[in-house]
């Protein structure tokens, strides 16, 4: 449900707009709204603190207020949100729409696509790191209450943890009502912790000039440079602003952005430098030392709620992004459970959501702190917007028609800011910068196999099938005998004979009286009109050819493409029909395709993928397998 329509003339279009708003606050704006839990504490407090003076703190200050409205205001609202893929966007979106420009101009297609790629494969990492950081950062709070909380901070992160990652499986739609609300009562309450420090020391509002920005990294040297890397926290989940464009609009999601979660940031990032000006003991904790003393157990609450939420959205989004990757190719069928009857868009990965659980964990096992965390956190976020920067250029050169001074302008902006901070951030290498980066890797090596090794088992399981219309043309002067009933041949490729039909013929020597060869074809887009979903094409001799169309976000469904094909004159039902599908076994041959631990991992994934019955919606009783062992 989105809502890009121009301005809203009714009060009924106001009201839908208002209410598209505050759900994409909840969703859209948790985890950039639960930075400043440890964004500036980070500056002044982390691994790499900045002397605590009044030059430094007006600096840093600018510097946060310039990375949102750099960042977020300008290249995320007002520019990567327009690239949308049909309404949809996030990175696997925006790395269609580059494969789609780029077409067949190979010399660039496959670098830029694996860089679309590997920034998929980094959110897998942001994934863990979030929920470790914002949970493990709120509960922290208990020590500002009473030192006697110390001992049981990890372990109540590790339980919240935990209990959050154990009710994934029920979805999120009867709670997500209330995310909205929360998280405008989150935004609300951190604005009026910021204010009275602001009017004690109103002098922090200098900080919106960049020129202290500039000042400070100048005379700071290789100090502040470091430092670039704690404030970019403050525009972590940046991205999710692009990643949920299709589930709310750009609308909402900008008015979000400019009414509430800005302003409530920019009050409370300057009330926390007010409050470093006033008190430098504040740098342990700035953002609970601006609550008095009465409210910091309902804060810590309230930061804990908002934190789960925050957590919440990004574990969604690595389900979405699974599901994603598993429909354009790059990740083997997996069990997908669709948590919500009314939003498509709603799924539950279960093999996603336990790696996840335990990487998340062992996260906040290891490091023992959110600051510890931190220097861990931002690489990941930053080497996807540099990705996504680069990406964008591409599409507005190739698919917008930008001019090319335009373009260079935007890239040349836009990387150096984005190079700042990924120079910042990789500096934390050893500081467990490294783990990000490890996870991205090994998604990234488990995708790219998985693409080579399905071309390869594809090319050589069709290496010995006959065109369509040879097979055609050799059956009507060669007729094999036919049986009574109908068929359904799953083929991989439009116009080869699937690999099953070949084996049927020859092993067998019989055809179905009725024989359809369904293709289902994957397109670069996020979803397919029911009405362009399926074609249905009547080739002679009791042959038909059915080639159904989905959208990335979409799953397949073999009773759904029969429903429509009914409609087209072809009587095929489902559960009066057999269905054969192949299934495949690789074996080693002497000078393999691919070397040879690539092609453990992908007979490993093979084995490990959920079958083609389950994945496709095909009523098990009615499906015959032929196996075929295949050499790679």
């Amino acid at each position: 449900m989105t809502d890009d329509s121009p301005a809203p003339k009714t009060a009924d279009a106001r009201k839908r707009l208002a209410i598209l708003a505050l759900a994409a606050l909840g969703v859209v704006y948790g985890d950039i709204g639960t930075s400043p839990l440890y964004a500036m504490r980070e500056c002044f407090h982390g691994d790499f603190e900045v002397p605590l003076t009044r030059a430094n703190v007006l600096g840093i200050l600018s510097l946060m207020v310039w990375a949102l409205i750099l960042i977020v205001a300008i290249k995320y609202l007002t520019f990567i949100l327009r690239a949308d893929n049909r309404g949809e966007g996030g990175v696997i979106a925006l790395t269609a729409l580059v494969r789609r420009a780029l077409g067949g101009e190979r010399g660039w297609r496959w670098p830029v696509i694996a860089a679309g790629v590997f920034a998929a494969s980094l959110l897998y990492g942001d994934g863990m790191i979030t929920p470790a950081i914002s949970v493990l950062s709120a509960v922290e709070g208990l020590r500002v209450v009473t030192p006697v909380f110390d001992p049981y901070i990890v372990p109540l992160t590790v339980g919240i943890l935990l209990a959050l990652f154990m009710v994934q499986s029920h979805g999120t739609q009867r709670v997500g009502v209330f995310f909205g609300p929360i998280t405008l009562t989150w935004f609300c309450v951190i604005m009026l912790l910021g204010l009275p420090s602001i009017v004690q020391r109103p002098e922090v509002l200098m900080a919106f000039s960049p020129i202290y920005g500039f000042e400070f990294l100048r005379a700071s040297g290789k100090v502040g440079f470091l430092a670039l890397g704690a404030v970019f926290l403050v525009v972590t989940g940046a991205e999710t602003l692009y990643a949920d464009l299709g589930h709310f609009g750009r609308r909402p999601i900008r008015l979000a952005w400019f009414t509430v979660a800005m302003p409530a940031l920019l009050c409370n990032y300057m009330g926390q430098g007010a409050a470093l000006l006033g008190d430098p003991t504040a740098a342990a904790n700035p953002f609970y030392a601006l609550a008095p003393r009465w409210a910091l157990m309902p804060l810590v609450v309230l930061a804990t709620v908002a934190t789960i939420i925050a957590s919440q959205a990004v574990i969604t989004g690595a389900f979405s992004l699974t599901r994603q990757a598993i429909q354009m190719g790059y990740l083997p069928r997996l069990r997908i459970i669709h948590t919500s009857a009314a939003q498509i868009g709603q799924v539950y990965v279960p093999q996603v959501n336990w790696i996840l659980m335990i990487c998340t964990v062992a996260l906040v096992l290891g490091f023992g702190s959110s600051s510890r965390l931190a220097a861990a956190y931002g690489v990941a976020v930053t080497t996807t917007m540099l990705i996504a920067t680069i990406l964008y250029a591409v599409v507005a050169r190739l698919d917008r028609r930008w001019r090319w001074p335009a373009v260079l302008s935007f890239a040349l902006v836009f990387i150096a800011v984005d190079l700042s901070f990924f120079g910042a951030n990789i500096s934390k290498i050893a500081h467990g910068a490294w783990i990000p980066l490890a996870i991205a890797a090994a998604a990234f090596t488990l995708m790219s196999t998985w693409r080579k090794g399905r071309a390869i088992l594809t090319a050589k399981l069709y290496a010995g099938s006959p065109t369509l219309e040879t097979f055609l043309d050799d059956l009507h002067q060669s007729p094999p005998l036919r049986i009574p009933g109908k068929a359904i041949f799953m083929a991989g490729r439009r116009d080869v004979v699937p690999p099953a039909l070949v084996h049927n013929l020859r092993h067998n020597r019989v055809l179905h009286q009725e024989v359809a060869i369904m293709n289902i074809r994957t397109e670069d887009v996020p979803s397919v009109p029911s009405e362009e979903r399926v074609t249905v094409e009547e080739l002679g001799d009791g042959f038909w050819r059915i080639v159904a169309r989905y959208g990335f976000m979409e799953t397949p469904d073999v009773c759904e493409v029969l429903d429509l094909a009914r409609k087209q004159g072809l009587e095929f039902e489902p559960w009066k029909v057999s269905f054969f599908l192949g299934r495949e076994r690789v074996r080693s041959q002497p000078w393999p395709l691919m070397s040879l631990w690539r092609k453990y991992i992908f007979s490993f994934l093979l084995r490990n993928a959920q079958g083609a019955t389950t994945y496709f919606n095909i009523p098990p009783e009615r499906v015959i397998e032929i196996g075929e062992h295949v050499s790679m």
